[in-house]
């Protein structure tokens, strides 16, 4: 019985996603790229950035909800007294492995600004507005 439940074991271990102890650093993906410290992520967005402002801490599947901000950019220079079209932000992920899924909702509108999909350590691919 031994022989045959070891390997089965083994064989389930490898099918099972894990979540990473720490999502710190770099992470990128199409239109997105998070960097990801102690405290919080600094965010860019094609004609956006914004911020995560608490620790991302997933729970044992993966799944993590924080709070921040989204600021949306536009062509052409900033104004010296412009004020940034800033909103409050929820961000609604979920790691597996080294990807992450992540949505961004504006709390104060109920609109959600998109869904990502990102890789630990790969690129970011943004495109600024001009």
């Amino acid at each position: 019985m031994r022989i045959v439940v070891l390997p089965l074991l083994a064989a389930l271990a490898g099918c099972l996603t894990t979540v990473p102890e720490s999502l710190e650093g770099p992470w990128g993906g199409p239109h997105i790229g998070l960097v990801v410290g102690a405290t919080g992520a600094e965010i860019e967005y094609d004609c956006a950035h914004g911020r995560i402002t608490e620790p991302l801490r997933p729970d044992s599947d993966g799944d993590f909800v924080a709070l921040g901000e989204h600021v949306n950019e536009h062509g052409g220079p900033i104004h010296e007294d412009e004020v940034p079209d800033r909103h409050p932000a929820r961000y609604v992920g979920r790691v597996r492995g080294s990807g992450m899924t992540l949505r961004v909702e504006l709390t104060d509108s109920a609109r959600t600004v998109g869904t990502f999909e990102l890789e630990r350590g790969a690129n970011p691919s943004v495109f600024k507005c001009l």
